[in-house]
């Protein structure tokens, strides 16, 4: 009976909760923004969790016409968690220019939050041969960037006829580093009152070097289906195509050098930037002896993880033993631009009470929106080692060395007496086995280099040797544009890359961190004296987990042959 009455009091405590507590979380996001007003685009709403009731999106009928709708869900089984994604795309296209917002849209007793977006005027006459069922448009903003910031570079194919097949070629940019930004998107729109279909594509190009650079035109070849129908009746009802090759313009960048009102030791551009720190604990009661986790985070939009600088390079109190962990490096691809991550962590641990001052940390950077230099900062930071509560030294007690040393010794110099027979017998083997062993070893070393032929290497062999003996050199005369040379020449030689960026992204962990140091100290305003004996060491370790991991594949055969 006590049973039941506390399930009726656990019902009636659960009918009592606010319905809102259990909301499913609902976000808004869209695949352009800004649009045009002649331009269709998507709103995506994405629940967290199944939500009350079906959608209603009436509301977006005042701003907005809507052209079709479609959902999807996503289930996933993390870690034994369970978690879930259903997603609403809704094709739109907006009624009038201006900052539209997507207002709450309610799914019974849930609701998403409301969302604005940007809608510009229609272009008119676009200067554009609607003649043209097919054509290529390139746009790269902004054209006169500074040296090392984001060039946002958007391809979009116009087309008013099917494709069966295509191919479109990438960017090229000498002394550049290029990014893909995420999936392409497909919207309709008119140009001059004809409508096309838009697929549209974009990069994030981060100049290496200031002056003139000029993109190369971007290739289309497609197989478009021809409206005719074939004269003759077969056995398939094949379609018809014809292949067409089409081309963009060129695009010419203004790269401007770094401004001489950047006072910063290296140069750091980027659209957006944030530094903070996070502690694992209460860093005003820690305890002598015990580590506590300071977390240092920086994150930047516009820029590459490579530009991204180290943060933890002050110097601490002595007293202070810290150790830190390998940094994260991540970069994520959004449409509107790339954002680079760094995080370190850093176990500190006091060895004596007392008050410590972490030194400040400043990162200058220069705002490529506002074309000023800005400074994130962390201000100095005090914190408190308390001795362990409750914990009393206790006095350790000598052990006399004679105590322990004497029998040992004793034991030591203890003679053993072995008759003279068997001191001749061990004798006569000892010889007999060490002639053996000598005799097999010098069968086998014989026996291995009979058989070993003398392999002749290949040009390409011999000129990553090259490579790597100039590298080896540059290091140790300390010389970064030599090694920077070295290292793109066995880059493009080992991976076909074409950038210091490009290389480190197919290196492991820690040369990784030595080429994007030296990539930072070839572009620093201020010389600084580049060590190179820690990147030739990352270089050879990473070369040995190569071959280790070369050797571990050879022993299975490869599911698919590419």
């Amino acid at each position: 009976m006590n049973i039941i009455k506390k399930l009726f009091f656990l019902l009636l405590l659960l009918n009592l909760v606010p319905g809102n507590v259990f909301a499913a979380q609902i976000g808004v996001s869209f695949d352009r923004n800004p649009v045009s007003l002649d331009e269709s685009f998507q709103i995506i709403f994405t629940a967290n969790d199944t939500p009350d009731n079906d959608p209603d999106f009436g509301p977006l009928e005042q701003d907005f016409e809507i052209l079709g709708q479609s959902q999807s869900s996503n289930s996933s089984w993390i870690n034994g968690q369970s978690s879930k994604t259903i997603q609403w795309t809704v094709n739109v296209m907006a009624k009038h220019p201006g900052s539209l917002v997507v207002p709450a849209v309610k799914f019974g007793d849930d609701a998403s939050q409301p969302a604005s977006v940007l809608v510009t005027q229609a272009t008119a006459n676009k200067a554009v041969d609607t003649d043209d069922d097919l054509f290529l448009e390139v746009e790269a903003t902004p054209q006169s960037p500074y040296v090392q910031s984001q060039v946002l570079y958007t391809v979009r194919l116009y087309r008013r006829v099917e494709i069966a097949q295509a191919s479109l070629n990438e960017p090229e940019l000498g002394d550049a580093v290029i990014e893909k930004l995420g999936d392409d998107s497909n919207y309709n729109t008119q140009i001059n009152g004809v409508n096309y279909l838009v697929t549209e594509r974009k990069y994030s190009i981060f100049p290496q070097k200031s002056g003139s650079l000029n993109i190369k035109p971007l290739m289309l070849t497609a197989e478009v289906v021809a409206n005719t129908r074939p004269n003759f009746n077969g056995f398939f009802n094949s379609q018809m195509t014809k292949t067409k090759k089409i081309s963009s313009k060129s695009v010419t960048l203004d790269v401007k050098p770094a401004p001489a009102t950047f006072t910063g030791k290296l140069w750091l551009s980027a659209e957006q930037l944030v530094l903070k720190e996070e502690w694992s604990g209460d860093n005003q009661q820690m305890k002598v002896g015990e580590p506590l986790t300071r977390t240092l985070t920086l994150l930047a939009k516009g820029t590459t993880v490579g530009q991204l600088p180290e943060i933890n390079i002050g110097k601490i109190d002595d007293r202070l033993k810290t150790y830190p962990d390998q940094p994260v490096l991540q970069e994520q691809k959004k449409p509107e631009g790339l954002i680079a991550f760094r995080e370190e962590k850093i176990a500190i641990i006091p060895s004596k009470a007392g008050f410590y001052k972490l030194p400040a940390i400043e990162i200058p950077w220069f705002n490529s929106q506002s074309q000023k230099m800005e400074i994130a900062k962390i201000p100095e930071t005090t914190i408190t080692a308390l001795d362990a509560a409750g914990t009393q030294q206790t006095p350790v007690t000598p052990v006399a060395p004679a105590e322990v040393q004497q029998p040992q010794k004793a034991e030591q110099s203890m003679p053993i007496s072995i008759p003279p027979q068997q001191q001749n017998i061990w004798l006569w083997v000892s010889v007999f086995l060490a002639s053996g062993w000598l005799a097999t070893l010098a069968y086998f070393l014989i026996k291995r280099s009979a058989k070993k032929p003398v392999a002749e290497k290949t040009e390409r062999e011999i000129r990553l040797e090259d490579s790597v003996k100039s590298l080896k050199k540059a290091c140790a005369d300390n010389n970064a544009a030599a090694a920077k040379d070295a290292l793109l020449a066995w880059g493009r030689q080992k991976y076909g890359a074409a950038s210091l960026g490009a290389i480190a992204e197919l290196s492991d962990a820690r040369l990784r961190d030595e080429v994007l140091y030296l990539n930072r100290i070839l572009y620093s305003r201020e010389p600084e004296q580049w060590q190179g004996k820690k990147l030739f060491q990352a270089f050879v370790e990473n070369k040995a987990r190569e071959k280790i991991a070369a050797t571990d594949d050879d022993k299975l055969e490869p599911l698919y042959r590419l």
